[in-house]
């Protein structure tokens, strides 16, 4: 077992990205280290971990970092060997996950973002538009992949679990702010029952933000990109 000497993690608890190696080291039971960025600050430590990105989260190992959420959740997988791997040991199973989890972060969760950062009403509707086909997507993918399990991984929460799962909260705030639903039961059906199941799993209820804490931190992030001078 680890001790909080051996590992440590820089990160912020709004960041779905440093959720997800919280939640893949939950599901290892390491203990580990929690040291917060403030907002709109980067530390020392932060910098010389992550002079690459300089940005959160880093998991830092026996004085080693490594950087990138997903790329920790695997390290973290095959490090601390257990009998709940994260990522699929078929190979074709783990390549299947680690494509959906790239489309996640790649084309899915800039959607996400656009629909409150776009410059235009009609660039937040398209943005919408472009979540609800993912999730459609997503929709399918879990059907192929969860083969009628409570989650993607099966049994137990996995790797596109946790891709996936990090956003929940930020979906939440999206669907409050915006009065509007995109995880629907008669859309997304499969979906709605996975995010109950995940949200209830111990190794993430304790690390989910509540929707409305996090809401108040959205507003103030758009407080703050509206008052900043322009480029």
């Amino acid at each position: 077992m680890a001790t909080t000497d051996d590992v440590k993690l820089i990160g912020a608890w709004p960041s779905p990205f440093v959720m997800r190696a919280r939640i893949a080291l939950n599901i290892k039971s390491v203990d580990y280290e929690f040291l917060q960025e403030q907002l709109g600050t980067k530390s020392d430590l932060l910098l010389k971990s992550n002079p690459v990105h300089k940005k959160i989260p880093v998991l830092i190992h026996g004085h080693k970092p490594v950087c990138e959420s997903l790329v920790i959740v695997q390290y973290v997988d095959d490090v601390w060997a257990s009998d709940q791997p994260i990522l699929p040991s078929d190979p074709y199973d783990r390549a299947i996950a680690r494509f959906w989890a790239a489309y996640i972060d790649d084309k899915w969760f800039p959607s996400l973002s656009g629909m409150a950062r776009g410059p235009t009403e009609e660039a937040k509707k398209a943005a919408y538009e472009q979540v609800v086909e993912g999730l459609a997507l997503l929709e399918d993918a879990f059907g192929k992949c969860s083969k009628g399990k409570p989650f993607f991984g099966g049994d137990r929460i996995g790797y596109l679990d946790i891709a996936l799962g990090s956003f929940l909260g930020w979906i939440r705030v999206t669907e409050k702010m915006g009065n509007l639903k995109l995880l629907d039961e008669a859309k997304t059906p499969h979906l709605v029952k996975w995010a109950e199941n995940f949200c209830a799993d111990a190794s993430v209820k304790d690390v989910m933000p509540e929707t409305d804490k996090l809401a108040e931190f959205a507003k103030m992030l758009m407080a703050k990109a509206k008052s900043a001078p322009p480029n």
